[in-house]
């Protein structure tokens, strides 16, 4: 009997603590959305906040962001800076990639003059309105060779970057995917043009590395890279993103726990907040975003390029009711911005004030004014000799809900506010819009820009003759004058100089109304209690994942 009754109470014990185990046991596979595709892995042809993250998960550059979105080392554990503040010796760690070989400074050398040689559309990066590496210019002009750009491996642990002028915020700019490293010898040995495809032609050195992505795909799995160089320091072991578009769908899925961390639309948040539980999830973060109107000038486009003219460019922005649309269209905690410097972003070093915290400095130029507006369309009819305008405006319409609301809305304001004045939307798919916009097919384009580095050139630069991937077909000497003086010129080392001169810059892009600024974003996330150490940044990488515990 006794033996009986030992063998009883020991299944019981196996059965209440296996039962136990299976109540306590945690899915660890953290589930995160994405509002649109990943357009590539390759840090050369990516220019998508989505893109980089899911890069920047998985590489690491020579400093990373810290929690409040300072750049900390990351593959580089130190490094020198010469007096005149031109020569930059980085002193690498011992790290490795996943397969093993040691991260080398031939590695950024590679990738760096890779970057100059084959990137279409953020070479500029590289080159005198940004980095200023030395001879980064004539490299990507292909005026000279590759391997006289200023980046040189002195040892294998050693990098030495040559500048043609001082830039303030370089540690900063290496946080971002354009400056991460690749494996010559991993990239040579994969078929040509199949880089980042696949997690067999995708090499990782950064927290975690790709089991499961196609591109277009909608779900992209990552685990723990168990040979990073600060792997003890990793706790999440698993995790995957799902591309939901639909913030109604996003919502859906986190209530039924499908994603731990969701983006939902302004419209949304109310509903929300009045939900008991679902209101403990809620967080609203301002980010770095800007979202404004391209227009385009080239004389190809609608009506003998009438965009080209300067006064129905400014009636169309100053017809725009902007706190509308942030109040009843986006909703999210977004602001409405009357600057080309997004709201809350770089902070002066001298007085602390964020660089467009005067929001009524440009009002002459960028405002909601009807009449002012219907004077500027009365001109610009008078100048070109017509009395209606047709124009189209595209938008990509994957990319969640709220750009669609935008562009009506802008579409029903500018037509009520400018008689005569026809917007035709035109949404897309995001790969078709990257494309209208990157080949010059568009009159105008709702679009973004995120900043790369906490500096207002990285927004003052994209409008420069020679500027980003959207050319909006302007071209200022007087702009491009005091951009390259701020960059390599003789205000680059000059602080409290600089920033005056940037105003100037500033002031130029919106008398010409060459865009016309709409809001600042923000995002509105469901997180669940899985998700805490997630790290949200406005400039570089928006989400870090390697402190979620």
């Amino acid at each position: 009997m006794k033996k009986i009754l030992m063998f009883t109470l020991l299944l019981c014990a196996m059965i209440f603590t296996g039962c136990g185990n299976d109540s306590a046991k945690t899915d660890d596979n953290l589930k995160v959305m994405f509002g649109s595709n990943v357009v590539s892995l390759d840090a050369a042809q990516a220019t998508d906040s989505v893109s980089f993250e899911l890069i920047a998960d998985c590489i690491d550059g020579l400093t990373q962001l810290d929690s409040h979105g300072k750049p900390i080392p990351a593959i580089a554990e130190s490094y020198d800076v010469s007096e005149d503040g031109k020569t930059y010796t980085f002193h690498l760690r011992d790290a490795k990639w996943a397969n093993g070989d040691e991260v080398t400074a031939e590695d950024f050398v590679f990738a760096w003059r890779r970057h100059c040689v084959e990137s279409t559309k953020y070479s500029y990066i590289m080159g005198s309105t940004v980095a200023c590496i030395k001879n980064a210019d004539a490299v990507i002009k292909k005026e000279t060779a590759p391997e006289n750009l200023g980046v040189t491996a002195k040892d294998s642990k050693t990098l030495v970057v040559e500048l043609d002028a001082p830039v303030s915020f370089f540690p900063s700019l290496m946080c971002f995917p354009a400056f991460y490293p690749i494996n010559e010898k991993f990239y040579n040995s994969i078929e040509s043009g199949s880089y980042g495809t696949s997690p067999e032609t995708f090499l990782s050195n950064g927290a975690f590395m790709l089991t499961e992505y196609l591109p277009g795909t909608a779900n992209i799995r990552l685990k723990k890279n168990d040979s990073y160089w600060n792997a003890q320091n990793i706790s999440l072991q698993n995790f995957q993103y799902q591309v939901v578009s639909s913030s109604d769908n996003a919502l859906t899925a986190f209530k039924n726990g499908t994603l731990d961390l969701a983006g939902i639309s302004g419209n949304q948040i109310d509903s929300v907040k009045n939900d008991s539980e679902l209101s403990k999830n809620l967080k609203i973060i301002p980010t770095g975003l800007l979202q404004y109107l391209s227009f385009n000038q080239d004389a190809k486009n609608h009506h003998g390029g009438a965009l080209a003219n300067v006064n129905l460019r400014l009636a169309i922005s100053n017809a725009i009711d902007r706190e509308s649309l942030v109040n009843n269209f986006v909703a999210n905690g977004a602001r409405a911005t009357y600057t080309a410097i997004p709201i809350n972003f770089a902070a002066n070093a001298e007085t602390g004030k964020y660089f467009a915290e005067d929001q009524k400095q440009f009002s002459e130029y960028v405002s909601f004014d009807v009449e002012k507006a219907r004077r500027f369309l009365d001109a610009a009819k008078s100048e070109l000799g017509k009395d209606t305008f047709d124009l189209d405006i595209i938008y990509a319409n994957d990319s969640g809900d709220t750009v669609i609301k935008v562009a009506q809305a802008i579409k029903s304001q500018v037509e009520e506010n400018l008689p005569g004045v026809t917007l035709n939307l035109q949404p897309m798919p995001k790969a078709e819009y990257l494309d209208r916009v990157t080949t010059n097919s568009y009159d105008i384009a709702i679009t973004n820009w995120s900043p790369d580095y906490d500096d207002p050139m990285t927004f003052l630069t994209l409008w420069t003759t020679e500027g980003s991937e959207i050319s909006e077909h302007w071209s200022n000497a007087d702009y491009d004058k005091i951009i390259s003086d701020c960059t390599t010129g003789a205000l680059a080392a000059n602080y409290s100089e600089r920033w005056s001169a940037m105003y100037d810059a500033e002031e130029i892009l919106l008398r010409e109304a060459v865009i016309a600024p709409l809001y600042t974003n923000a995002s509105a996330n469901l997180i669940s209690d899985k998700a805490k150490g997630v790290e949200f940044h406005s400039v570089a990488i928006e989400r870090v994942y390697k402190n979620v515990k």
